[in-house]
């Protein structure tokens, strides 16, 4: 899991930066529209609507614009259908990228994915050529001060997958898509609210990135690919050392 908190520490300052424009908005609710059209309307039966709902709410969406966006889905509706589309890929040294996609037009996406690619040193893969070092997982990072035995305690009966140490001590339950729900009402109801949590494709193994010139090519690429309008998500194998992350985060005010 060390990939996966330090990539969030890079990327933390870009979902600000995102919010403030509106842009993740449009995304969220891309989303929620999505999920409630596939699982229903009802955040108990549809996993993936509860956790993004909770992505909304962490992001300050209003729950009238969230019901708003789950009723679009959920109802008959007029609304174009969007097909989701994951595009597979290598970024520079041959990181492993997947490109999560909900579009109207497949072609103009793929021609924009593929640029995105191209422009920053990538190659844009065939389907199979890296999905198979991803798989979806809930994860729900826990408060510092939580132990081991009381995230098992608190979670025994919701059936978490895994209960995992992350660099900086705290504590990450790993949960099935589906079991995301329960483990998290079972946390709530324990008294233990996440500090963060999410249900996504998570890597199987990581590609070290020591070198900072390689690491800002890297996040170029994800950048780019993020400010897509039609990409929702992307996802690496990136395990960026400590000090390529200290030096990007100093220069994030520059």
């Amino acid at each position: 899991m060390a990939g996966h908190s330090k990539w969030a520490n890079i990327k933390h300052r870009k979902a600000a930066q995102d919010a403030k424009r509106g842009k993740i908005f449009t995304k969220l609710i891309r989303e929620l529209t999505v999920a409630a059209r596939h699982g229903g309307g009802e955040p108990a039966d549809n996993p993936r609507l509860r956790a993004a709902i909770d992505k909304a709410l962490a992001s300050n969406m209003t729950k009238d614009t969230i019901q708003r966006a789950v009723d679009r889905g959920a109802g008959t509706g007029d609304e174009v259908d969007m097909d989701e589309v994951v595009y597979e890929g290598y970024g520079p040294e041959g990181v492993a990228i997947l490109v999560e996609t909900m579009t109207d037009n497949r072609n103009r996406t793929v021609s924009e994915v593929r640029h995105a690619f191209n422009k920053h040193a990538g190659n844009l893969g065939t389907s199979g050529s890296v999905a198979f070092m991803f798989h979806r997982q809930g994860r729900l990072t826990l408060p510092p001060e939580i132990s081991e035995e009381t995230a098992m305690e608190a979670t025994l009966e919701a059936g978490p997958e895994d209960i995992e140490t992350l660099e900086d001590g705290r504590l990450e339950v790993v949960t099935t898509p589906e079991g995301f729900g329960a483990v998290k009402d079972a946390l709530e109801t324990a008294g233990i609210i996440p500090d963060e949590s999410e249900v996504g494709l998570f890597p199987e193994t990581y590609t070290v990135i020591d070198d900072l010139e390689l690491g800002q090519r890297l996040v170029a690429l994800v950048d780019h690919l993020e400010d897509l309008d039609d990409v929702q998500s992307v996802v690496t194998n990136a395990d960026f050392s400590d000090a390529v992350v200290e030096e990007m985060n100093s220069g994030a005010g520059d």
